[in-house]
């Protein structure tokens, strides 16, 4: 991989361990030290989530004008400076106006991250997304960990441990990133009318592939919210429910070779690997919906992992295949969006269900939103022109 890419890798670990630090104990926080119901909670979480889908749109639009270098810095420059005021002041109502702006600029980083990611290395194909897929996941995996023994420490060193992660995290923009060249995008004034009608048809099957990336995320994040809810009913211990998390984080990071050299074996396209994907995750659902015991969500767990392996660093890299020169910002901030708005509609919508039915209802209807999203799959590429686009292969 060239040096770039390692550099955005590093980047990425540092910025996902600092906000890893924080993302899981704001309910915890809000509820138990603010005094706020969950309910408040989570309008409070629908804010950031929300503040998060504005800023990769508006991320996505700055990339393609500006660079990612200048849109990179204004998305940390942002969310750092809402974090030293969070550091500060964080109590009821700063500590929502503050979380909603850390939302804000964080959204604005990831577009342009990934949307570089996939320009200093076009040749790698999925392998550029697929890094920073691992990367984001050892974030999570390595900033949760550090959070919960800060906060067991004292609560408001969490708020400083972010910032300070921030921080590094603007020195290696600022020196490593400046130097990165990315292409180059010239118009041509007599292809102007064919990339016009060229790009209609590639947003229009970005749009209908996001459709059913939504409707998965809604699926997924149903483990953070009614799922973890059910394991403790059911006398699953937190202590258990935190090791499928670890599990899942393990998995990802150990198994991504393997997983790199089945895909090139089998020479699989992107929409073959999502359809896998998706496949993969009924089959993990339909464990889960039977499961009376910790042992049974352990395997629903590893093969849930196994399918988002397949899915989550893919759609991204499909979304940089459809980009026409010079929109690969603002497809990848559609993608982002679409993830974000489905962990923002996930919760509230997994809550209603299981409020006004059961958990066996809501692991049907998560199974119906699944095949949706293989129909989506199966017809996102109909209209493209060129087989190129429909395989959208990446070595």
């Amino acid at each position: 991989m060239p040096r770039a890419l390692w550099l955005l890798i590093i980047g990425m670990a540092v910025n996902v361990i600092g906000s890893s630090f924080l993302w899981p104990l704001n309910t915890i926080y809000i509820h138990d030290y603010l005094g706020k119901s969950l309910s408040v909670a989570g309008i409070v979480l629908m804010l950031n989530a929300g503040a998060t889908v504005i800023g990769n749109l508006f991320g996505g639009n700055l990339y393609d004008k500006l660079g990612g270098y200048k849109s990179i810095l204004l998305g940390i420059g942002i969310s750092l400076l809402a974090l030293v005021g969070l550091t500060i002041w964080h109590s009821w109502p700063s500590y929502v106006f503050f979380l909603t702006i850390v939302g804000f600029g964080t959204g604005i980083i990831f577009p342009s991250m990934y949307a570089m990611a996939g320009s200093v290395w076009r040749e790698g194909g999925r392998k550029s997304f697929n890094a920073l897929y691992v990367a984001q996941n050892l974030g999570v995996a390595v900033g949760t960990a550090l959070g919960g023994i800060v906060a067991d420490y004292s609560f408001q060193l969490i708020f400083l441990a972010n910032t300070i992660m921030y921080v590094i995290f603007l020195l290696i923009a600022v020196f490593g990133y400046k130097g990165i060249v990315v292409e180059s995008v010239k118009k041509e004034a007599n292809t102007e009318t064919v990339k016009t009608i060229k790009s209609k048809a590639n947003l229009q099957a970005l749009l209908i592939i996001s459709a059913g990336y939504l409707l998965c995320w809604v699926a997924y994040v149903q483990w953070t919210t009614t799922i973890a809810s059910y394991t403790q009913e059911i006398n699953i211990t937190l202590t258990q429910y935190s090791l499928l998390w670890t599990i899942n984080g393990a998995l990802i990071v150990l198994g991504q070779p393997v997983l790199n050299s089945i895909l090139k074996h089998l020479s699989a396209s992107l929409k073959v690997q999502i359809l896998i994907g998706i496949a993969i995750f009924i089959i993990s659902f339909i464990v889960a919906g039977n499961a009376g015991a910790f042992t049974g969500f352990l395997a629903a767990m590893i093969i849930l992992t196994i399918g988002e392996m397949f899915v989550w660093p893919a759609v991204p890299t499909l979304a940089f295949a459809l980009a026409p020169k010079g929109r690969e910002g603002f497809y990848q901030g559609i993608v982002n969006s679409t993830a974000t708005g489905g962990r923002m509609i996930g919760p509230l919508l997994g809550g209603i269900i299981v409020d006004l039915y059961s958990m066996s209802a809501l692991f049907t209807i998560l199974i119906g939103l699944f095949i949706i999203a293989i129909v989506t799959t199966l017809m996102y590429d109909r209209h493209l022109k060129t087989q190129e686009q429909v395989t959208a292969k990446a070595l």
